[in-house]
């Protein structure tokens, strides 16, 4: 299965996806059911630990650890499975 940020990587800078399709799911404490989500074209910078994003008109950094899932056009690409053993 392919990483968060390496999917992330292709779908910016392959020339067959527009970035702005994309939908990141991530945890956020404090938010409703301590998860938001953010627009490819609200992502500023992504680095090999982390996201830069435009939050509320100032950036804010997410940890990719902390991304649930992300969608292209609406349909799921990746998500994160919760591993139940103890």
């Amino acid at each position: 299965m392919r990483k968060s940020h390496a999917l992330l990587l292709r779908l910016r800078h392959d020339p067959q996806f527009d970035f702005g399709k994309t939908e990141v799911e991530f945890v956020d404490r404090g938010a409703p059911g301590d998860k938001s989500s953010i627009r490819g074209d609200k992502i500023i910078r992504l680095e090999p630990g982390w996201m830069e994003i435009e939050w509320e008109n100032r950036p804010k950094f997410i940890p990719f650890h902390r991304i649930r899932k992300i969608a292209y056009d609406a349909a799921i690409m990746w998500e994160k499975i919760d591993d139940p053993s103890p």
